[in-house]
């Protein structure tokens, strides 16, 4: 990404990157995926997927994560598709170390972790739909790293973009980034200019006549 690419990510939030793919009719806002602990940085950047599948007669070749780790570029995001499987954890404190000596950005899990206290340690921001203490051994095995995955009701292709923080998490289809990024960024504005409105003194319905809410998406 450029670097104006990367001063948008950092300014706007999921929020907006929300509504900004409403406006565009486009799939890659994620609900029920939060952060693990309280103080989780916001992350950004470009995905690595990793796609894991039920144990089987299909033999692990590695520690699932480890050649995500691997081919991880600095500032990237590991996005780990587990299809929200509650009982097991898909991510823990060795994977995140390794991911942070790396340099990768964070970890973000449709399924479950464990070791949290880690990732508090390491400052190491993990999104995830909750903890479990069961580890994947025998349970699930990597199927493929850098293909195209399901994640909720998203699809999410290597090279997307994500967003993720206290809000959600929100994936942009990287063949559409810079009109999403464009029009998520003018949103920020106008909420910005209209929480400034209200904090000067206009009441709601000023604002709201000022800015019409219901219309802010249209292009």
């Amino acid at each position: 990404m450029t670097n104006k690419q990367m001063q948008i990510l950092s300014k706007i939030s999921s929020t907006n990157v929300s509504d900004a793919l409403d406006s565009f009719r486009l799939r890659g806002a994620v609900h029920g995926i939060l952060p693990t602990w309280e103080g989780c940085r916001k992350v950004f950047g470009e995905v690595v997927t990793v796609c894991l599948i039920a144990a089987g007669e299909k033999p692990p070749q590695f520690h699932l994560g480890q050649q995500a780790i691997s081919v991880a570029k600095e500032g990237e995001v590991i996005i780990v598709d587990n299809a929200g499987r509650p009982d097991i954890s898909c991510w823990g404190g060795v994977l995140a170390t390794g991911a942070k000596m790396k340099g990768v950005a964070g970890v973000i899990i449709d399924g479950f972790c464990r070791d949290i206290d880690d990732y508090v340690n390491l400052d190491f921001s993990v999104y995830a739909r909750g903890p479990v203490v069961q580890s994947a051994r025998g349970r699930a095995v990597e199927d493929a790293t850098n293909i195209t995955v399901q994640f909720g009701d998203a699809q999410v292709n290597p090279g997307d973009v994500v967003i993720a923080d206290r809000s959600g998490v929100a994936f942009i289809p990287k063949e559409h980034l810079d009109e999403v990024l464009e029009k998520s960024e003018a949103l920020y504005q106008k909420e910005e200019d209209m929480c400034a409105d209200l904090q000067s003194g206009m009441n709601n319905m000023e604002v709201d006549a000022k800015y019409n809410y219901n219309t802010m998406l249209d292009k």
